[in-house]
């Protein structure tokens, strides 16, 4: 099969937007990404993966920690600029939790430190041990076949 192809079939797989952030020498870095998961309950660990050419990388290796910032459905630029698909200069608004810059009304702060990591392919798989978390009501922002949208939460009864 072409590589067309598989990412046409991974984009068929729904998920929510994520911002990864970390800090070096006291200035925040982020990037855009989907490829998150949760892995254990104890001890509390999650999974991001990151290409071995993001300069994210190498940052998240220095530091030896990273948050997982799960956007809400009005985040979409916050997505695109650390994505790189707003060009102009604009400065992304952050919080802090435990040392960290994290993505400010994200509907979650994850804080960790990384637990564990393995090369697969072209990516790194870093495991982060959950350190701290926030949470924040709203509704994702998700993303499916190349295209932002978002997901209404149900209505508990």
């Amino acid at each position: 099969m072409d590589d067309r192809t598989f990412r046409d079939a991974m984009g068929k797989f729904a998920t929510g937007v994520t911002v990864i952030t970390t800090d070096i020498d006291g200035e925040p870095h982020g990037m855009t990404a989907n490829a998150f998961m949760s892995v254990s309950l104890n001890p509390k660990l999650v999974l991001i993966s990151i290409k071995e050419n993001a300069k994210m990388l190498d940052k998240i290796n220095r530091s030896g920690k990273f948050a997982v910032n799960i956007l809400s459905e009005d985040q979409q630029e916050v997505s695109m600029l650390f994505a790189g698909q707003i060009k102009e200069k604009r400065e992304p608004e952050f919080d802090r939790l435990n040392e960290i810059s994290v993505v400010k009304d994200a509907l979650a702060n994850i804080v960790c430190n990384v637990y564990g990591k393995q090369v697969a392919g072209d990516h790194t798989l870093f495991l982060g041990e959950v350190e701290d978390i926030v949470l924040r009501e709203g509704n994702p922002l998700t993303f499916f076949a190349g295209k932002y949208g978002q997901l209404t939460a149900p209505q508990l009864t």
